[in-house]
């Protein structure tokens, strides 16, 4: 009996062994096919129903005698793979660019589904990125509905988010979640300080998410996501260049080793002797992203950005060099000098539960010397103007902290933050004295000449110590199926001690503000849902309109505005997403009204100075439409446009009885195109893999060029024609640009005064872009 119980415990022991050995250890890693960076969150399931879910570095690793294995994320195509027991694997997932059911961030600071996501919130892809190839950033924004980022060339712009193409501080512009400027110091031109070619993907949300991310994120956000350490090694490096004189040089580098991944990529970029006079430049921009991972719950990321940028600011040219297509400036000496220096360090760590917390320690530093074009005052008819010289430095320490909490019922989780921010912020300004050369008429000027500086006549001296803090707190749950609300509040308040050494005072200012929002989404079932909110933003004004010297004193004497107030906006909208077409249509819409009060506006003056008012009430009404529809693997089109009205339901221009236009109550505001779409088609035949080519069209409807009405730029339309072709890792493309050759501006701007001349911001004819490409991966 003894022997028979050996003999039987030997038998067992040997089938468990047997059974081992067919059940090896396989290791894999899974990564986006694109950008290369690793997928967290990525499921794989065998026929049996069992499966893995991937780390936060994207890897897993599971004990199987099955071969085959089904992979899936939110974003991104399904993928059957064949599996060797025992032996690793790499899994590159191809992104679903038509896909609504994608991954943001913006909405809550933290990762989900964007059909939970009661905002209007568009992710423009790495694929997308990839394939504009922008020279500028705005080629890419432009692709999202209902958002116009107007090129003035050289990279520099304005943005009409649910407003006007406005400089207004409306629109706050992130990197990683981190504004790239502090509140209260003008964001204008912000983004030129940005490394397009280190960006993964950007998301851009329309409407107010001051629950969230606090004043100035009004008008909407644009939020730049950075290129994340590689799961295998990656190499990309290009040129780019036109026959306009543009040169580029870029390169990017990351991989991964155990815990630890690097990602670093930098650019050169320069324009000489181009198609308008007197707009050289030269940029260059460094990135460095470094993770480390203490282990698959917890992670340290660290990111450097450097930006040195110096170009000449053309400005506008008026009417008669416009039409006859002269693109000579009225200026060969004014410029604009940016030096920016941005850091932070997140800690991040996800809890059993699924709850998740961070905490983002950052620094920024940034210098912004000009000679701005803007800032010339001309009198019809005189010989004589004056300019500006300024420079506007600020200094940046802070904090960011989220923690979410999942919750046991209702589906329901809890959201709280808190953010400090600290910039001390210096500006000064003064005069320059010029002539001008006037045209026969005496109406326009041909050039103007600039005779000496007059730093002796200053325009705004002061130093101000900003100190920002804000709490905030979201609530979403589930409290029948299907529906989802999100409530939130924030409470925000911006804080400065100044001197300024023009009148010789010194105080401090504050402004605080309660942002609450309510929202929800309901999915309605086979990819279709709806959504709504309501929301509420303000945006204080910019330290340089509060202590800019007024060029007439007000009528109680002040000589500055200390006395502007935040603008405040209140914002409802609705809007449904629906996938048709086994998949293949996708559409997705909203519907909003923002009404604004104590808008921060400006009247032109006879000299062309600006006097500010925050004052007054605005309307903002639009719809917004995306559609994407992709019939087969060789075909893609995409259509994103709006259709808006932006009026002044009350806004007083003047006091005086006499003057014949006092107020613009119930007319356009100005530069506020009703129409504008982006459209496109691309075209991946089978028949030559790896070759793509696209046409775009972009239209832009007419504008009032000034606040009582009386003067309309008519809007335009221009295509652009892109290809590309690569083989073992080389591409080769071309992007030519206005391929039509159109005539048109995109900013047309007059005064309200009867001597006012038009001044146009020309667009470049046709440009043929072309560029060299390589990327290499390893294993």
């Amino acid at each position: 009996m003894n022997i028979y119980k050996l003999f039987m415990a030997s038998l067992v022991w040997a089938m468990t062994s047997l059974c081992a050995l067919a059940q090896l250890s396989t290791y894999g890693l899974v990564f986006d096919a694109q950008t290369k960076e690793p997928l967290p969150g990525v499921t794989l399931v065998f026929t049996t129903g069992k499966g893995v879910v991937t780390d936060a570095s994207g890897r897993f690793s599971l004990v199987t005698n099955l071969t085959r294995v089904t992979v899936s994320a939110v974003g991104y195509r399904r993928q059957e793979v064949d599996l060797v027991p025992g032996q690793p694997v790499r899994i590159a997932l191809e992104p679903a660019v038509e896909d609504l059911q994608t991954v943001v961030v913006t909405g809550n600071r933290e990762a989900a589904l964007r059909t939970e996501t009661p905002i209007a919130i568009a992710k423009l892809s790495a694929r997308l990125i990839n394939e504009t190839k922008p020279t500028s950033i705005y080629e890419v924004i432009n692709k999202t509905p209902g958002v116009l980022m107007v090129n003035l060339n050289n990279e520099q712009h304005m943005m009409a988010i649910r407003q006007p193409m406005t400089t207004n501080a409306y629109f706050l512009y992130l990197e990683d979640g981190v504004p790239v400027r502090p509140m209260g110091v003008f964001n204008h031109n912000a983004l030129l300080e940005m490394n397009q070619f280190t960006v993964s993907s950007i998301e851009v949300v329309k409407g107010p998410v001051s629950s969230i991310y606090g004043p100035e994120a009004v008008g909407g956000a644009v939020n730049f996501i950075t290129q994340r350490p590689t799961a295998v090694p990656t190499v990309r490096a290009g040129i780019q260049v036109d026959q306009w004189g543009y040169q580029r040089v870029q390169v990017g580098a990351g991989a991964r080793q155990g815990k630890f991944g690097m990602y670093v990529g930098g650019l050169l970029s320069r324009q000489r002797d181009s198609w308008l006079a007197s707009s050289n430049y030269d940029k260059s921009s460094y990135f460095t992203r470094l993770e480390y991972a203490f282990s698959p719950k917890t992670r340290l990321t660290g990111t450097v950005s450097y930006n040195d940028y110096n170009s000449q600011t053309s400005g506008s040219v008026d009417s008669t060099a416009f039409f006859a297509r002269q693109y000579v400036s009225t200026t060969d000496f004014t410029y604009r000098k940016t030096v920016s220096f941005r850091s932070r360090l997140t800690l991040e760590h996800s809890w059993k539960n699924g709850s998740e917390s961070f905490v983002t320690g950052f620094a920024r530093n940034n210098s912004v010397g000009q000679n701005p074009a803007y800032s010339i005052r001309w009198i019809t008819g005189s010989p004589t103007a004056t300019g500006q010289i300024n420079s506007n430095d600020f200094r940046s320490y802070g904090v960011i902290a989220q923690h979410t909490q999942k919750l046991p019922f209702l589906n329901s989780k809890l959201i709280v933050g808190t953010t400090l921010d600290l910039s001390p912020n210096s500006y000064y300004a003064y005069q320059t004295d010029l002539t001008a050369e006037l045209r026969a008429d005496k109406k326009s000027v041909i050039k103007y000449t600039q005779v000496r500086e007059r730093p002796d006549n200053q325009l705004a001296n002061y130093s101000a110590h900003i100190h920002n803090v804000a709490a905030y707190g979201q609530y979403d749950l589930e409290p029948v199926t299907n529906l989802r609300l999100s409530v939130g509040l924030r409470y925000d308040r911006m804080a400065f001690d100044y001197t300024n050494a023009l009148d010789g005072s010194s105080g401090g200012k504050d402004y605080s503000q309660l942002t609450p929002k309510l929202g929800m989404t309901y999915d309605l079932g086979k990819s279709k849902g709806l959504y709504a909110n309501v929301s509420k933003g303000f945006s204080p004004p910019a330290l340089t309109s509060i202590f800019l010297k007024r060029t007439t004193p007000a009528a109680t004497g002040e000589l500055f505005y200390y006395n502007l107030q935040p603008a405040r906006f209140t914002n409802m909208e609705i809007g449904g997403w629906a996938s048709l077409l086994n998949h293949k249509l996708y559409i997705d819409g909203a519907f909003y009204q923002m009404n604004g009060t104590n808008e921060l506006l400006n009247i032109r003056q006879p000299d062309n100075s600006t006097d500010y008012q925050s004052a007054g009430k605005t309307l903002h009404r639009g719809v917004e439409l995306g559609i994407t529809y992709r019939p087969s693997k060789q075909v893609f089109f995409r259509f994103g446009g709006t259709h808006a009205v932006h009026q002044f339901v009350e806004f007083t221009l003047s006091q005086r009885i006499s003057d014949a236009v006092r107020n613009v109550n119930g007319r356009d505001m100005p530069s506020a195109p009703r129409t504008l779409w982006n459209t496109e088609i691309s075209y991946y035949p089978a028949w030559l893999k790896n070759f793509r080519t696209s046409v775009e069209w972009q239209h832009v409807a007419g504008w009032y060029q000034n606040q009582i009405n009386t003067v309309r730029y008519g809007g335009y339309d221009f295509a652009n024609v892109r290809a590309g072709y690569e083989w073992k890792g080389i591409e080769v493309f071309t992007n030519v640009m206005n391929v039509t050759n159109a005539l048109f501006a995109t900013n047309a701007t007059r005064g309200n005064n009867a001597t006012d001349r038009t001044t146009y911001t020309p667009a470049a004819p046709r440009t043929v872009v072309m560029g060299v490409q390589y990327t290499f991966s390893g294993k």
